[in-house]
């Protein structure tokens, strides 16, 4: 006989729901629609719903969820939070302490619907639907239009964004990440745009670049950006010491030991903080997380599990990872930048900042997938690599009329220092980042 679960603490407030179209119960409700309802709910959440024995979970790309099962004598106790630290606590004042270890935690993975059904000991493995599933290679091979679909979902997805902003923010000031790179320069022009197209001023905006110590290839990259587009008014630079960038509280910060998030972790933290201490009241960043992801454009050489066929093959690798149903995929973490997203998301939420970036959005990640990716590159590295660089400048091009300027690629945490100061930072070995972590937890 099914056992009806004794409890469901879900410690994520509706407060924390980003929802464009509907409220927090109107959400739940098509969470337990079935996929295709899930689909409809726009914008940013992590959002539990129970019926009877069932529990259903579904979030978006850009932020965690978690969940942990507990065992009380009345039956089970179920757990949901953002964070690994915050179902401990959660454990630990309701006297389950001695059944915590951070490994046991799963996280929920993007774009699926997961079912928990509760109904004994031992409990069955939930199940995935997935909800977001974009037709793969439809379009043609055309790189002016590909570029032109592609800039006119981020504008879309920009202007969702701030016509959904609630009414007491929307004259709040929005500063961008920004380094002058492809994905965050293509975020300020098309959000520049979208605020005077929607009658707002450009006052609003303002585009924060971080400086670690006294000389960092993206504080002039940043700067020549900006002169190129005649936005140089907008630029503001975040100038920090290299004690500033702190990687094992990035570990504690980002709950995770991978040495890239921990490296990116650590560098958007310090620049984070930086915001706070200038501007004590501001709540809005945008910034361009996901764009790698979206256009493939990692280096393959750095990584010797994944060849271009894997990469250009796989439906949405970059963003979820091999999938739920392969050996590699982590249930502590999920995968890909379903993981890796945190390392924005925990700052933000840390500092008290409103995060958001545009190419996680369903629309942008569904025309990067109808890309034909094979056909334009050929088996080339080289050929991926130019590929992001080709598509935004032409898509710029014909979507704002711009002359969209591409420097070469580098990632925020090598481009915001020298290659002196971030040598020092990250002077040690990948397994401490892992020690650090697991001392968390004794």
């Amino acid at each position: 006989m099914d056992r009806p679960i004794a409890r469901v603490l879900n410690l994520i407030d509706d407060s924390e729901q980003r929802l464009w179209n509907l409220t927090p119960d109107e959400a739940r409700q098509r969470l337990l629609g079935g996929p295709d309802a899930v689909l409809g709910i726009d914008g940013s959440f992590a959002l539990a719903a129970r019926r009877g024995v069932e529990v259903v979970l579904a979030r978006s790309l850009d932020r965690p969820m978690r969940y942990f099962l507990a065992k009380e004598s009345s039956g089970p106790m179920l757990v949901v939070a953002q964070r690994i630290d915050e179902i401990r606590d959660c454990l630990l004042a309701e006297g389950y302490l001695d059944q915590f270890h951070p490994t046991y935690t799963r996280m929920v993975p993007a774009h699926h619907r997961t079912t928990l059904r509760l109904i004994g000991c031992p409990d069955p493995n939930p199940t995935h639907e997935r909800f977001f599933d974009p037709p793969r290679d439809t379009l043609a091979p055309d790189l002016d239009l590909i570029g032109e679909r592609y800039v006119e979902a981020l504008m879309f997805a920009l202007r969702g964004w701030l016509a959904a902003m609630p009414e007491d923010r929307a004259r709040e000031p929005i500063g961008v990440c920004f380094s002058g790179g492809i994905d965050s320069g293509a975020v300020l022009v098309a959000l520049h745009r979208a605020l005077l197209a929607g009658g707002s001023t450009a006052a609003r905006l303002k585009a924060f670049t971080l400086r670690v110590g006294y000389r960092a290839d993206d504080a002039a990259q940043a700067r020549e950006f900006l002169r190129r587009v005649d936005l140089e008014m907008l630029g503001e630079e975040i100038a920090v010491g290299a004690e500033a960038v702190d990687p094992l509280r990035a570990v504690e910060v980002i709950e995770d030991y991978k040495p890239l998030d921990v490296e990116c972790a650590a560098v958007g933290l310090a620049l984070l903080r930086g915001i706070r201490a200038r501007y004590p009241d501001w709540r809005l960043l945008v910034d361009g997380d996901g764009g790698d992801e979206n256009l493939k454009d990692y280096p393959l050489e750095e990584n010797h599990e994944l060849t271009i066929t894997s990469v250009v093959g796989n439906s949405m690798l970059y963003q979820e990872g091999w999938g739920v149903d392969a050996i590699k995929h982590s249930r502590t973490y999920s995968g890909g930048l379903g993981r890796a997203t945190v390392r924005t998301h925990a700052p933000a939420r840390l500092l008290g900042f409103e995060g958001f970036s545009p190419f996680t959005r369903p629309a942008v990640i569904a025309v990067a997938e109808a890309i034909p990716f094979d056909a334009l590159v050929g088996g080339s590295h080289e050929a991926l690599y130019a590929l992001k660089g080709e598509v935004v400048r032409r898509g710029m091009k014909r979507v704002l009329g711009l002359d969209f300027p591409v420097f070469p690629k580098r990632r925020f945490q090598e481009g915001a220092a020298s290659a002196e100061v971030f040598a020092a930072a990250f002077d040690r070995p990948p397994a401490q980042y892992r020690r650090h972590f697991q001392s968390l937890y004794g």
